[in-house]
């Protein structure tokens, strides 16, 4: 299991090893897609490589679409995976209840173990943004007057989404954000349709805070069962009312054939 730390250390100083580390750091999850990379002069001192290399690097990354770089702004790292969102897959999965349940199921396989992966490479710095994530969302939930479905999606989203990073795997995080709409989604019509209800909305809270203590606790299969069974009693809770809706859809035609 390869060890994962906050560290720039680089070997070689040219050009092509910085780029080569830099790109690294990205796919590691130390700078994330978004981010405004650091100045030139602190980045050169925390890699201990010239200014001038540094520039010759950042130029490489440019020319491979891995950075932007702004004037007056910096150098951010560009948005490495992208889906259109008016594709005509994105607009069958959006427009069809149905996929809210195949979501739940691409969730429990991806989040069980990006958790178990979070509480076993988690960095401090991880564990800090985690913490800020899911404290936004508990006071949230715990200072609003009326809880609004979208906001507390967007917290809740971004919760699962700081846990993922923390997996350190490129292509786990990559992929969880090429389908940040639906997940999105996924999460909205979890809050809307559970969260007003308060026997789910503590099954909720008590899930989200066990997930949470296993991950900064460090405790992958824990974490990973915590994931999996938040998940699974979601896909259970929204089954039933799905049910309740169609037995009471089913009623009222019976009792318009009567009429």
């Amino acid at each position: 299991m390869p060890r994962y730390h906050e560290e720039l250390r680089i070997t070689s100083r040219t050009p092509d090893a910085i780029a080569a580390r830099l790109e690294e750091l990205i796919l590691d999850g130390v700078f994330r897609p978004g981010q405004l990379l650091p100045s030139e002069r602190r980045l050169s001192e925390r890699l201990q490589v010239s200014r001038a290399s540094l520039r010759e690097a950042l130029r490489t990354l440019r020319s491979k679409g891995v950075i932007d770089t702004r004037q007056g702004r910096g150098s951010v790292v560009a948005p490495l995976v992208s889906t259109p969102l008016d594709s005509p897959l994105m607009y069958l999965f959006r427009d069809h209840p149905r996929t809210l349940f195949d979501l739940l199921e691409v969730r429990a396989l991806l989040e069980g173990e990006s958790a178990s992966l979070a509480a076993s490479r988690g960095t401090a710095s991880d564990r800090v943004l985690i913490t800020r994530r899911y404290r936004e969302m508990v006071d949230y939930v715990e200072s609003a007057e009326t809880i609004e479905a979208e906001r507390l999606a967007r917290f809740d989203h971004g919760f699962h989404l700081a846990i993922c990073q923390a997996s350190h795997n490129p292509v786990l995080v990559h992929t969880l954000q090429s389908l940040t709409d639906l997940l999105l989604s996924s999460v909205f019509a979890s809050v809307k349709n559970l969260y007003h209800r308060p026997h789910c909305r503590e099954m909720i809270n008590r899930q989200h805070a066990r997930l949470y203590r296993a991950v900064i606790e460090g405790k992958p299969e824990l974490a990973r069962r915590a994931a999996l069974e938040h998940l699974s009693s979601i896909g259970e809770q929204l089954g039933e009312i799905e049910a309740e809706e169609q037995r009471l859809e089913r009623s009222a035609m019976r009792l318009e054939e009567w009429e």
